[in-house]
């Protein structure tokens, strides 16, 4: 899903949202976008999610939409 395959522990994660025409997505300083979403809660939501896996809060986690 993210553009960026690989975190780095060492890199500091600051995620933000961005608007651009009628989609909003999240960015983060180390890199990575998220998909352009319509609902800007979802892209909230992608940039929690990044931050909670550059945290390593993540393991075992089971997302809730299908791939």
């Amino acid at each position: 899903m993210a553009q960026q395959d690989e975190i780095t522990p060492f890199q500091e994660h600051h995620p933000t949202t961005v608007e651009q025409g009628r989609f909003c997505l999240a960015r983060c300083t180390c890199g990575w976008r998220g998909p352009a979403r319509r609902a800007r809660s979802r892209a909230r939501a992608d940039a929690a999610e990044h931050l909670e896996h550059a945290e390593g809060r993540s393991e075992g986690r089971v997302d809730a939409e299908p791939s």
